[in-house]
């Protein structure tokens, strides 16, 4: 070995396993030959294997990287110093309008809709209200512990789903945290969600229906008769509200007997793309609804909407309260439909597509299959050994 050999050889043994490069930020790992980024960023170093042994490849990687780097320090700012706040983070969450910041797949990448995102925040607003002081925290200071002690006190006061929703944006929020590297952990994922038991439902029977429809008719104001018309439409047609503020009548066909449901012209009908549709068969009381109203209304051009008012529920509520009936809802008006053709003999697959549901029946049998408690007798009443 000559002089210039050994000098080299003494000289990669001071230095140990790692050689540098006359490139800032990159060195080499000379047992395997591979490129590693050796850089600094906000005060933090950071190095990592680029999976090349290629200079010309270790370059592009390296910029690429300490880009990504410097991108995440200055987007993090008080993040990556440690100083974000959980007020901060849950800016951050609002801004990406309620969706997750690291999507794990396309359904976390869709916007929701806009009575989705007013839903939510409802959600924060509760939380900060069960817990003041959580907003002004630094979020790394957040114990599981902590967390813990308002679960235990907003169980008692918030309904399971409630609690579940307000619970995973809890979760979120810390996870900006995560993303942000301000947090490894997250001190929310350890709480457990409420077990949501399905709502029963106290629906009026026949006679109470009919009731509540005409005490709503005689209201005595220019309100009052579009509101009854409102409250037969949505029992009538299992539509939900915001759906049937929509309808038009160029959407509807007598002739045919349906309805196209389009929902809001900019986001459409629940769970689906804009300007998807659904058709909606027209029973008979329904068809009986609309050749009325067309017939009162004499000429109307297409685009006319159908219902003249948006929503009923205060006349809703005085009329259950004047007749002593359980109070119900417009949603309720549509879990009605459902029961009626259910009891009518309407096999629940059917009635499911009516309804819009995209899962086979699954959620209209655990919603509707208990039916009502006259009508479970009555079938009760056809089962026959032949004894």
């Amino acid at each position: 070995m000559n002089a210039t050999s050994r000098r080299s050889a003494a000289k990669s043994e001071e230095q140990g396993p790692w050689l540098s490069t006359s490139f800032a930020n990159l060195v080499r790992y000379q047992p395997s030959g591979t490129y590693f980024s050796r850089l600094r960023v906000a005060g933090k170093l950071i190095r990592r294997s680029l999976k090349t042994d290629v200079l010309s490849v270790a370059k592009l990687r390296l910029q690429d990287l300490e880009k990504a780097e410097r991108a995440k320090a200055e987007k993090g700012g008080a993040a990556v110093r440690g100083r974000m706040r959980v007020g901060d983070a849950l800016a951050t969450y609002r801004a990406n309008g309620f969706r997750p910041v690291k999507p794990r797949n396309r359904k976390d990448a869709t916007p929701l809709k806009p009575a989705a995102i007013r839903y939510y925040e409802q959600r924060a607003a509760a939380l900060l209200q069960s817990w003041p002081e959580l907003a002004g925290l630094e979020i790394r200071r957040v114990t599981d512990q902590d967390c813990q002690a308002w679960a235990a006190q907003v169980r008692q006061s918030m309904s399971a789903s409630a609690f579940n929703h307000t619970l995973g944006l809890l979760r979120q929020v810390f996870e900006v945290g995560i993303v942000g590297g301000v947090l490894y952990h997250n001190p929310a994922s350890g709480l457990m969600r409420e077990r949501e038991e399905p709502k029963r439902l106290e629906l009026p029977s026949t006679e109470n229906f009919n009731a509540l429809v005409a005490s709503v008719e005689k209201g005595g104001n220019g309100f009052s008769r579009p509101a009854a018309d409102l409250i037969r439409f949505l029992a009538f047609t299992g539509l939900r509200l915001g759906e049937a503020a929509h309808v038009t009548w160029a959407d509807v066909n007598c002739e045919k007997g349906q309805i196209v449901a389009r929902g809001d012209p900019e986001t459409g009908l629940k769970n689906r793309r804009p300007g998807e549709i659904r058709v909606v068969p027209l029973i008979p009381e329904a068809r009986a609804l609309l050749e009325r109203l067309r017939s009162e209304r004499g000429e109307v051009v297409p685009e006319a909407r159908v219902m003249a008012v948006r929503e009923c529920q205060k006349s809703i509520d005085n009329a259950c309260k004047r007749l002593g009936i359980a109070r119900i809802t417009h949603h309720d008006l549509r879990h009605l439909f459902a029961t009626r053709c259910i009891e009518a003999g309407v096999d629940v697959p059917t009635v499911s597509r009516w309804l819009g549901h995209k899962d086979g029946g699954a959620l209209a049998m655990r919603v509707y299959g208990h039916l009502r408690d006259q009508h479970s007798a009555a079938m009760a009443q056809r089962v026959s050994f032949g004894a």
